[in-house]
């Protein structure tokens, strides 16, 4: 390390554990003690303290007032023990002044920059041993520290508070103890009053007899008023019996009335999800209605079997019906169209059964259909037909257009029923001649 760098740093000096700090005993702030250093120094120049703290505390004022030196000095012990190689210190002084031998001995510490030790201190005189350990001491310094803490023993010790306090807490205390002395002197006050009156009041000597009168009276009223404690003690005990049954019951209304809880909401739950459940139903239904009126009104033979005309022919899904000298329709065709209306006749019979009384019957086989009268014979209505088998092909025609008929008087019959008027019954456009 160089020189020059501890030239411009300050010397610091370590704190020593054992000096006392004050902090307020409320509030816990610390206290800054002013105005001590001129009592302490009252205080141990007082002629009734101890010799050691007198001689310790003049010595150090004579050495001071003398000289320009540190406030600290080392008390060294009464006697050295002589191994040590040291000589005894000459009590020239001792003997000239008789009445002013110290019970100690002691050595200033001057200041000295040069030779600092690692206490800050450096200790002077013969007396004193290298190897030995000497506590330091200052005069000023521990004379203010005992009379402060005297002071604050005697406080706490007739206060009964904790001392030291700061000023704002003292003050709050002073308050508070003039708070209570007002209190007390009322008190005393009060008391006092009430000895006045009864020292006034004039005093009747009773006879023997009045006084065992009066005794058994008060007696008689003391058993009067026990018998009304155990009276009333007994109804404390019964009311208080009554007391925790009232609270078991209670206690019981509340856990009733928190299962009903329980069970009003999981009803309230249930009910909620019936509803909905519910309005989900009925929403279905609503929407099936709508489509169920909407088939109502749809009519599948409609869309299933056309019903047209082709110039002079009829058809049926687009199928010719019949043929004509000068337009030649192909048998197949024709066949197909008999079997698109055998199916239709069919179909419609079959719907109204039993109602409809089905005597002759259409076996419906695509594009070669037969037709069963009620003899239970059979006739072909699909070609081509030749000259031998017309007969059939034409009785087959004839069964077709009986059981149209057949099915025309049961549907007029069914508007009749229904009180539908005649104009609107229904009727074939044209009436079958077979």
């Amino acid at each position: 390390m160089k020189k020059g760098e501890n030239k411009g740093r300050t010397r610091s000096f370590p704190v020593d554990p054992n000096v006392p700090r004050w902090v307020c005993q409320n509030c816990r702030n610390p206290l800054c003690i002013v105005g001590a250093d001129s009592y302490a120094d009252k205080f141990f120049n007082d002629p009734s303290r101890s010799g050691m703290q007198g001689s310790s505390i003049h010595g150090a004022s004579s050495v001071l007032s003398t000289t320009k030196m540190d406030n600290s000095y080392v008390v060294l012990p009464k006697q050295r023990p002589l191994a040590q190689g040291n000589a005894p210190r000459p009590r020239g002084d001792a003997a000239a002044q008789p009445g002013k031998a110290m019970e100690e001995s002691f050595v200033v510490v001057y200041k000295s920059e040069s030779g600092i030790d690692g206490n800050g201190a450096h200790l002077l005189g013969t007396g004193a041993d290298s190897g030995g350990h000497l506590p330091p001491h200052n005069s000023g310094f521990n004379s203010t520290i005992t009379v402060l803490t005297r002071a604050f023993e005697i406080a706490t010790t007739q206060t009964q508070v904790e001392q030291p306090l700061c000023l704002d807490c003292m003050r709050i205390l002073s308050d508070k103890l003039d708070k209570e002395v007002e209190d007390v002197n009322r008190d005393i006050e009060a008391y006092e009053a009430c000895l006045k009156r009864l020292e006034g009041e004039a005093r009747d000597l009773l006879s023997e007899a009045d006084f065992l009168k009066e005794k058994l009276k008060i007696e008689e009223e003391e058993r009067r008023l026990e018998a009304a404690i155990e009276e009333t003690e007994r109804q404390n005990a019964e009311v208080n019996a009554e007391l925790r049954e009232l609270e078991l019951k209670s206690s019981r209304f509340n856990e009733l009335e928190e299962r009903y809880w329980h069970e009003f909401n999981n009803f309230q739950f249930q009910l909620i999800s019936h509803q909905e459940e519910r309005d989900a139903i009925l929403a279905k239904i609503e929407v099936s209605q709508a489509h169920l009126e909407l088939l109502k009104r749809t009519n599948v033979l409609n869309d299933a079997f056309p019903i047209s005309h082709d110039g002079e022919f009829g058809t049926i899904n687009n199928f010719r019906l019949g043929r004509l000298p000068k337009i030649p329709v192909e048998w197949d065709e024709i066949n197909a169209a008999w079997g698109q209306a055998c199916l239709l006749l069919h179909t419609m019979c079959q719907y109204f059964r039993p109602k409809f009384q089905y005597r002759i019957k259409i076996i419906p086989m695509g594009s070669y259909p037969r037709i069963t009268d009620t003899n239970n014979s059979t006739y072909e209505l699909f070609g081509p037909v030749n000259l031998f088998w017309s007969t059939r092909y034409d009785k087959a025609m004839t069964l077709f257009l009986a059981c149209l008929k057949d099915f025309a008087d049961f549907a007029k019959s069914k508007d009749q029923e229904n009180n539908i008027p005649p104009e609107k019954c229904f009727k074939l456009p044209y009436k079958p001649d077979s």
